[in-house]
């Protein structure tokens, strides 16, 4: 029996509002942005919640990110060498001390100099650069424009300088603002290696012990959720973390070779600014060529062939190996999530936007998956082939 056969003798409010999809869509629309209004009328019971969100915040993502990083290894010793947790956990925090006392006392004294360096001749590189714009457009060709490039690069000096000014008389106008920036600096790298060992030690645990406040019936497939949210945050964060790092070291390693000035401070800058998709290596690239016109027509020609072969084996062979298609989102998509999110919480849209929308991805998919295999407004044929897909992919997961 069909959907219409079943429903044929249905009043007009059941068809057209208890069982209409378009219908059942606006009220579930509506009951979310309810949801909202709701929460916003009673924010001031939620800001001591927000407060303490964003105290323990800090700690427990960089406790997450190592934990994605260390824990495929701990796994791995565990149920092939048979080494215990707790022996391994102490050798990596034992590794991570000695590589950590290696980049203070031999790299850190490198990059800071070559920063102070680049603060220091900053101003000269960019008078450099106005003068030999200057005496680019006193070529009579470029007469008609000479005007209006002129004026932009006196605007972008002007507001150069008002924006340096800005950030040191609000720099020197919240001193209590510094400490505590510094206060929630020094706790997070204190609190941090004790919340990470724990989710070491024990962090296989927590999906099976989230999962019993579920529902009986609903364990399975609440499992499964939380599996997939797992599976995607991990993908992201190792990837991009490793993605980034051998970009900075191949940056570092183009950079020394052609004689790049400040190479290692603008290859870990690059590293950085790779962890922002699409955008961050060209963002990085802007100092990188500025410098490089200031040295010699030459470098600048280096430069660019270092990063030529930087991106061949970035996008043909290193992202392809460590990404994959992973997170399964459309270029497209992630350039338009990255720049509405970018407008709309700033910095931490960037960070926070793709892993975000990955995890609100597989509940959105799950719970209308759900809602069509239980819902009498889909046909029965539909519902079918549905769960016959999940029972497709279910088997498929399991003989992996």
């Amino acid at each position: 029996m069909d959907y219409k056969q079943k429903h044929k003798g249905e009043t007009v409010f059941k068809k057209w509002f208890l069982n209409n999809r378009f219908s059942i869509v606006l009220v579930n629309i509506l009951l979310f942005f309810l949801i909202i209004w709701v929460f916003n009328k009673i924010s001031f019971v939620l800001n001591p919640a927000w407060v303490f969100f964003s105290a323990v915040l800090p700690p427990l993502l960089l406790a997450v990110i190592q934990y994605y990083i260390m824990n495929p290894l701990v796994d791995w010793l565990e149920r092939k060498a048979r080494v215990p947790r707790v022996l391994t956990i102490v050798v990596l925090f034992l590794f991570v001390i000695v590589v950590l006392i290696w980049i203070i006392n031999i790299l850190v004294p490198i990059v800071q100099n070559q920063i102070n360096s680049l603060i220091k001749n900053w101003p000269h590189i960019w008078d450099d650069a106005v003068n030999a714009t200057q005496n680019a457009l006193s070529d009579p060709r470029l007469h008609p424009v000479r005007g209006s490039i002129k004026n932009m690069i006196d605007n972008t000096q002007k507001t150069l300088f008002k924006s340096g000014q800005s950030a040191i008389n609000t720099t020197l106008g919240n001193i209590s603002s510094a400490v505590s920036i510094i206060t929630m600096v020094v706790m997070t790298l204190i609190t941090a290696p004790f919340i990470l060992f724990f989710m070491l030690k024990d962090g296989h645990q927590l999906r099976p012990y989230i999962t019993k406040f579920a529902p009986e019936k609903w364990q399975p497939s609440f499992s499964k959720l939380l599996y997939d949210i797992n599976y995607a945050l991990a993908s992201y964060i190792r990837g991009q973390i490793t993605v980034a790092f051998w970009v900075g070291v191949m940056f570092a390693i183009g950079y020394s070779v052609v004689g790049l000035p400040y190479g290692a401070a603008l290859a870990i800058l690059a590293g950085f600014l790779n962890l922002i998709p699409y955008f961050g290596t060209p963002i990085a690239l802007i100092p990188v060529i500025v410098i490089a016109i200031m040295t010699s027509g030459s470098m600048l020609v280096k430069v660019l062939v270092v990063f030529v072969i930087e991106q061949t084996i970035e996008t043909r062979v290193l992202s392809p190996l460590v990404m994959g298609n992973k997170m399964a989102m459309h270029p497209v998509t992630t350039i338009l999530l990255l720049i509405g999110a970018s407008s709309v919480w700033g910095l931490w849209g960037v960070i926070f936007g793709i892993p975000i929308y990955a995890i609100l991805k597989i509940i959105v998919s799950r719970v209308y998956n759900y809602y069509r295999r239980e819902s009498e407004i889909f046909s029965e044929t539909d519902a079918a082939s549905l769960t016959t897909g999940d029972a497709d992919k279910t088997t498929k997961n399991t003989a992996k």
